[in-house]
């Protein structure tokens, strides 16, 4: 083949597959900047995300990287034993308010104790009473050849009233014929008689009462003296 037929070959000619086309060496190349790509994570509407938020303890709360210092646990402990004080203050008002109220309560009930102490006792006195107002209507309808049976109704009222007063703790102090006992006797005179020993008691004045051990009222008694002739004959 000639060169002018080579030269006369069409530019738009197809280069066949197993060619390269050729290069253009005077073509400039046109080299692009790479944008710089970022690895940072971005929230909603393309905003970045503060890093300050994904230091999360496993309960949700940031963790507190700073070190622990003498101020912080003081501070801490200062806390505690404010709150534990602040517990304690309203514990005691709570009780000093109990019992006050307890200390009211316990003197309303012990004046209402010491008010009707002798309910009971009343109680078991009005039967006698009630007996004892019979008596007096039968005194004054009663004829002359009545006395017995007044006196009978008087001493079934006596008994009563002294069952009454025995289930009560009501005792009498029987003084007659024992020595002279300063505890439960009272002397208003002496009587010289050489009939008993000296310092015995012949005749009872007034009956004294006990409650229970506790003496009420002493007997009023009389006490044996002995002769004053006796006792020179015996010197």
């Amino acid at each position: 083949m000639s060169k002018e037929s080579e030269e006369t070959q069409p530019a738009n000619q197809e280069v066949p597959e197993n060619q390269t086309p050729p290069v253009d060496e005077h073509a400039e190349e046109v080299k692009e900047s790479p944008e710089p790509v970022t690895d940072q994570p971005s929230g909603e509407e393309g905003e970045p995300v503060d890093s300050s938020e994904g230091n999360l303890s496993s309960e949700g709360e940031p963790e507190d990287d700073s070190p622990v210092t003498l101020e912080s646990i003081a501070y801490k402990e200062l806390v505690e034993k404010s709150e534990k004080a602040d517990a304690h203050w309203d514990r005691y008002v709570r009780l000093n308010a109990e019992f006050d109220n307890f200390k009211k309560r316990a003197a309303r009930e012990r004046l209402e104790a010491i008010k009707y102490a002798n309910e009971a006792l009343m109680e078991r006195l009005i039967p006698s009473l009630d007996h004892f107002e019979m008596a007096m209507l039968a005194v004054e309808h009663a004829k002359e050849n009545s006395l017995d049976s007044i006196k009978m109704g008087i001493e079934m009222v006596h008994s009563q009233l002294k069952a009454t007063l025995k289930e009560s703790g009501l005792e009498e102090i029987d003084a007659l014929g024992k020595c002279f006992d300063p505890a439960w006797h009272e002397a208003v005179s002496q009587k010289e008689t050489s009939e008993v020993a000296e310092g015995q008691v012949i005749e009872q004045a007034r009956k004294g009462y006990k409650l229970n051990d506790r003496l009420l009222r002493p007997a009023n008694v009389v006490v044996a003296k002995a002769p004053v002739n006796s006792e020179e004959s015996t010197s």
